[in-house]
Order: C-alpha cells, then structure tokens, then sequence
C-alpha cells in the first residue's frame, strides 16, 4: 500500500524528527461578563403521565441546549415552577433577581396532541423577544426542540446557533475481524440521533460537507479490478467519492492513481480542493465539479496535503514536508505557488489546519510532549494559544459554523491493549464541554454541517 504510506508519512514519521524545544504557551481562558439566563418550569395543562414526561423531555432537550453556550449564558436555577410565568409574566420580579433573558412555557392536551408553546423576553428591556406555537411529538421531539431553541437563541443575539447544525464523522465500530472498517456517520451536534451513512465495508477517510449541505465528500480505500490478458488484477486505491444526501447516491469524483483524497469545498459548492499523487509526490488541485478540469495550487518536490479555504477564496491553508516535517503554509490560491508562507513552528509536527469561518484564525493540532494538542493560530500566523494540555491526544478540530466551537477528538490509552477515541466538543477558548460519542468504536474526523441563514 505505497500510496496509502505516501499519505500518512507527513503525520507519523515521529522518530525521524529531532527533539525540538518547545515554547511553554498557556492554554487560553477568557473572562466575560454573562446574562443570566432562565428556562422556567413549563406551565402543564392537563396532562397524563406519558404527557407530562414528554413536556418534561422538551424542557430538558432546550436547556441542555443552551447550555453549551456558557461562555455566554449562566443559565441559572431560578425558577418561577411553571406558576403562570407564560400566562402572567412578572418582570418585575424577574429583573430584581437579576434575570437577563427568561424563557417560559405551556403544554396542554387536546385530544390525542400536544399543543406547546413558548415565550422569551428580554427582562432588560421588558419585552418578548420571541414566540412560538407547536404540535409536540415524540418522534420529532429533538428537531422539534433545536429548532425552538435557535429561534430563541437568534432573537437574543442576532445571529444562528448550532442547534439546528450536525456533525458528520467516521467510526470503525463495524470492525468485525483483523481487517480494519471505517463507515461514515451523522448525528446531531450534541451527539444524538446518530444515523450510518455508508455500508462499505472498507475504510472512509476525511469527509467534507457541501455549503448548502446537500452533499458529504469523502475518501475510500476502494478496491479496483481490472482485467488485462485474461488475468484478474486487484489493486487498492484512495478514491473519492461523493454522497448526495437528497437521493442518497454515491458518485466517483476522481479516482487516479494514488491519493485522491484531503478534499474541500470551495463557498460555491462548484469548484473542490484535492491532494491528488498521480504524478508521483503529493500536489493540492483545484478541480471544477462540472467540467472536470483541473489546475496545480501546489507544484513542489515535497507533499502538500490537507488544504483549507477561506469562504472567500483569497487564502489556503496546506500542510507541507517542504521543511523536512509536517508544518502549516498558507498561500493565494488563486495562482500556482502565489505567496506561500510558513505560519507554524510549535511541536514536532503538525496535522490537520482549519480556518475559522471568517477566515480569521486556523486551529490545528500540534505533536508534543508525545502526543497531539489543539493550538489555534492567527491566518497570519501570530498570536498562537494553545487550547488543550494533559487531556489524552487530540486531534483533527474543526470550528462550528458560528465560530463559537470547535470538535475535535481525543483519544486515551486504557491499557497496553486498550485505547479509546471519541468525539469531543470545547468553546473557542479551549473549555471542554463534553464527550459528544461514547462506546461507538474509535472515531475519527468529525466536520460540522452548515447553519442555513
């Protein structure tokens, strides 16, 4: 598997670097004054016991929601219990306590449904911000909830949230044997109502969402036949493929010999970015999705791999051996070897670089002290923070879509046999918030979907 080790040799060749110094850098903190902010006990009209768990459920679904943006929000326990507080709001008493933003609700029963509404207010202000009137089922009850949630979450800030976004990710737990099986998955961006996505038993790598998330890119270990002379010839190769989530079809997008692999979306959706090794080492490509053709980014003796693009295409990200190991260059894009720069030179080596999505800032992973941590850095390569310190090794940190998050994954040794790796999500500024996957086989490459405006 020549081509396979070609792709992996710019991340783990870590006995050939010489041991480096390493800058000591505080993991970042960040201090900010927080609204209080408080979902009421919802009002209960008339409900029997399945009725009331559910009502209960809803309420449980939209705080935990909220919860993730702390760093914002000190969702805080006051509670007026549901007495009235949708029906006969007291604003008063809410601002005396100190309240920002209070949230209240009402689920009643008619006949076989759930009717259930919701109100905000800025207490500040002492107006509502925001209403909502719905038919609650249990089998929508988390769409339903995030849905709820980000309207809310948008009438006090302005801006989307994550609630209605998801994580696309890859999982080995349909390894069955000695040979290794990696399909992609989709759940919710708080780790639920995971859905399987491939059955190809073989191995996905480094999948990417469409702008308008209507298609996952990924790559595969797939295996070829070819027939010359009437004898049988089976070969692997990385090839990659593309999933429209509408039909739920798979098309070949390019399978060359070698690396066809690393790929990204340009804003558009039109145009990709590949790290492509037909022509011997490994080069970054833009191709065009409708014609196919195709033009170097990257022309170089070392491997460039694993780009990243700022939504306006004026800059990449890429790794690249061109200094004898796996460090971050940026450059424009937009011509063949147009400016490129080194920005990284912490740890041994680096791996996967993303930008932010205002372009702003790219956040990688960095091998040190014998193990991978989360440093972000400037596109201009100041300003380096590391986010992570002594919490296992972690990996492949991608931002959400506001900005305000990043996943990433992190694995830890259990035992000399025994090792676990899961999904994890943390606030820009490095606070973990929680394990998003557990006891679902070691995962790998998590990618956010988009926020819709």
């Amino acid at each position: 598997m020549k081509i396979f080790l070609l792709f992996v040799a710019l991340f783990f060749h870590t006995q050939a670097f010489a041991q480096d110094s390493v800058a000591e850098i505080a993991v970042g903190e960040a201090g900010v004054d927080k609204d209080k902010f408080v979902v009421d006990e919802p009002e209960l009209k008339s409900l029997s016991g399945e009725q009331k768990a559910l009502a209960v459920e809803f309420i449980d679904i939209l705080r935990n929601d909220f919860s993730f943006y702390r760093h914002k929000f000190n969702n805080v326990d006051y509670s007026d219990k549901g007495k009235e507080s949708y029906t006969k709001p007291d604003l008063v008493k809410w601002k005396e306590s100190g309240i920002s933003y209070f949230v209240a609700t009402q689920v009643s029963s008619s006949w076989t449904r759930l009717e259930a509404k919701v109100r905000a207010w800025s207490v500040i202000t002492g107006k509502e911000i925001y209403s909502e009137t719905f038919r609650l089922e249990s089998k929508n009850i988390r769409h339903q909830t995030h849905h709820i949630a980000d309207g809310i979450y948008r009438a006090v800030t302005g801006k989307p949230s994550i609630f209605n976004s998801k994580i696309v990710f890859v999982s080995d737990r349909a390894t069955f044997g000695k040979d290794t099986v990696k399909e992609l998955y989709l759940m919710d961006f708080d780790g639920n109502r995971v859905e399987k996505l491939t059955n190809f038993h073989s191995v996905v790598i480094s999948p990417t969402v469409a702008p308008d998330n209507s298609k996952i890119m990924f790559s595969l270990i797939a295996t070829h036949k070819d027939v010359s002379r009437t004898q049988l010839r089976i070969t692997k190769n990385i090839d990659l493929k593309m999933y429209d989530l509408k039909s739920r079809s798979f098309s070949t997008v390019s399978d060359k010999p070698g690396i066809n692999s690393g790929a990204i979306f340009s804003a558009n959706g039109k145009v990709i970015y590949l790290t492509l090794s037909f022509s011997g080492n490994a080069d970054i490509y833009e191709m065009d999705l409708g014609s196919g053709s195709m033009k170097k980014v990257t022309s170089h003796y070392a491997d460039d791999v694993d780009p990243s693009i700022t939504r306006d295409g004026s800059l990449m990200a890429f790794l690249s051996n061109r200094a004898g190991r796996a460090n971050i260059y940026t450059m424009d894009p937009t011509q063949t070897e147009k400016d490129v720069k080194r920005i990284s030179f912490v740890g041994q080596f680096n791996a996967t670089p993303r930008f932010s999505p205002d372009g702003k800032e790219i956040v990688f992973s960095s091998w040190v002290d014998n193990g991978f941590d989360l440093y972000r850095i400037g596109a201009d390569g100041n300003h380096l923070s590391r986010l992570t310190k002594d919490f296992g090794s972690n990996e492949e940190p991608v931002y959400s879509p506001d900005s305000e998050f990043i996943v990433f994954t992190s694995k830890r040794i259990l035992s000399r046999t025994k090792a676990v790796q899961d999904i994890y999500i943390m606030n820009r500024d490095g606070e973990i918030l929680g394990q998003l996957t557990q006891d679902f086989g070691r995962c790998f490459s998590p990618q956010w979907t988009n926020v819709l405006k």
